[in-house]
């Protein structure tokens, strides 16, 4: 399978990015103090269906070793890092809430996430959302025709470290077209392995898990969620983003 993808897929891909964009957007005004996450995966499953678009997460990874995803968003509180299972859990004023979304239309996905403040966050939460967030917009300016994934990891990985922050390791981001998960890998880190060369037309999903403490995670009992080592609160940012020449564009803006 090409990695690059033709126009008329690029064109494909955007609607379905456009959809995980405004499901975001259209969460915000739920993310409030007494809300339950299975509330607010209900709300986003329902605007994802009626985009007649299906909610990519819902079912995702199911094997003959255990049952798929069983939410349509990934919703995760403070020291949740990603995978949130939505429950009855509700937020409380003070809380940071990733919600993760991702979407499938006419053969194509589109992925993105954002962390949220519940109300009133304090300076510890604000900063390190402010710098997660940062540290995606440092990478998708790496994200170029002729650059390797390394000038995307180096870009982040140097921006959070040097605000004193951990990139998280054990997760990465990916690139995305008919397939939720494509080549190639795109972590947050340097590493040797990571010299893989970008083309235009390729489509990568960039998304640093940035934790305010040690960058070590753990899942928990469920299989699916993923918490800080030390409990220390995490944020995470992610765009589906098209390499081109000169600059990348952002399908999920």
């Amino acid at each position: 399978m090409s990695l690059i993808k033709s126009e008329k897929e690029i064109d494909l891909m955007r609607e379905s990015c456009g959809i995980v964009s405004a499901a975001l957007k259209y969460i915000n005004e739920f993310i409030k103090e007494g809300i339950t996450t299975a509330e607010l995966d209900n709300e986003i499953e329902s605007f994802i269906v009626s985009k007649k678009a299906i909610p990519a997460f819902k079912g995702y990874g199911a094997s003959g070793k255990r049952e798929g995803f069983p939410s349509s968003a990934c919703i995760s509180i403070n020291e949740e890092v990603v995978h949130g299972i939505p429950s009855d859990r509700k937020l409380k004023d003070g809380d940071i809430v990733s919600v993760d979304v991702g979407v499938l239309k006419n053969g194509f996905y589109g992925d993105s996430a954002y962390t949220f403040g519940v109300g009133e966050i304090s300076e510890k939460l604000k900063n390190l959302l402010k710098v997660t967030e940062k540290s995606l917009y440092k990478g998708i300016e790496n994200a170029v025709s002729g650059n390797t994934i390394n000038d995307i990891a180096v870009a982040v990985q140097t921006y959070v470290e040097g605000s004193g922050y951990g990139v998280v390791r054990d997760l990465v981001g990916h690139g995305i077209g008919k397939k939720l998960h494509e080549e190639p890998a795109v972590p947050n880190f340097y590493s040797t392995a990571n010299n893989f060369l970008l083309k235009s037309g390729m489509t990568i999903a960039i998304e640093p898990m940035v934790n305010y403490g040690d960058y070590r995670v753990e899942t928990l009992k469920d299989g699916w969620t993923i918490v800080t080592k030390d409990r220390e609160p995490s944020a995470h940012f992610e765009h589906t983003v098209l390499v081109k020449e000169g600059a990348a564009e952002i399908l999920t803006i």
